[in-house]
């Protein structure tokens, strides 16, 4: 239990800042787009509170690559070409995160990409390999966070309903291909959480490849 405890002490900030800037970014595309919906429901926060979902957390606690938040609330009669808009505010989530990425690269890049993954095989480490003071307990959590970030971009970038890349791609369909991806979007939740329950190899052979390339680019990391 105390192990247990000790690796939410240590997963939890770099999930939040990862779900809270991904979500903040929505809100504050949205309202510079002209939609203030989310303004007024209190979402143009950097409080993780108003954005946490519990079951999106608790499976980025558990497969520590891919979860979710609450969804930013858009209104789509305040915006002046709303299929276009729409790309902006689905997009601005996933490079939020990779510009957090990006950040945290610079930071072990010059910290020494050697610490960092030091730190981090320690904490994943099936032996449980306790981690030694303040100094590698936020080693840990950069690199936890530079990974989320990474992962949670490139997850929310699948072309499944209700995630951004679905909005995204709708940005290049037809009225026609449009309405019948619509109608297929009512099961997208389903399908998605199939996916991470039942074939989580199959979605990291998905993403496995940018995640890594990303890695590499922005912090010298070799994932594999």
């Amino acid at each position: 239990m105390v192990e247990f405890l000790s690796q939410i002490f240590i997963l939890l900030p770099p999930i939040l800042l990862a779900l809270t800037f991904h979500e903040w970014a929505h809100a504050w595309t949205a309202n510079r787009l002209g939609d203030p919906t989310a303004r007024m429901m209190g979402r143009l926060s950097l409080n993780p509170l108003v954005h946490l979902d519990p079951v999106g957390t608790l499976v980025l606690i558990f497969t520590r690559f891919v979860g979710w938040a609450k969804p930013v609330p858009v209104d789509t009669r305040y915006l002046r070409n709303p299929k276009r808009d729409l790309f902006w505010i689905a997009g601005a989530g996933p490079l939020a995160n990779l510009t957090l990425a990006l950040a945290l690269g610079i930071i072990i890049r010059l910290g020494g990409p050697e610490r960092f993954i030091y730190a981090y095989s320690s904490f994943v480490s099936p032996q449980n390999i306790p981690l030694q003071g303040i100094g590698e307990i936020l080693s840990a959590m950069v690199f936890l966070c530079f990974i989320i970030n990474i992962a949670l971009a490139w997850f929310n970038m699948l072309p499944i309903p209700p995630l951004d890349g679905s909005k995204v791609l709708m940005r290049f369909l037809s009225p026609k291909a449009t309405l019948s991806y619509l109608q297929f979007s009512r099961y997208g939740f389903l399908i998605l959480l199939f996916l991470v329950l039942a074939f989580r190899g199959v979605l990291w052979s998905i993403l496995g490849p940018p995640v890594a390339l990303t890695g590499y680019i922005f912090g010298g990391i070799r994932f594999f």
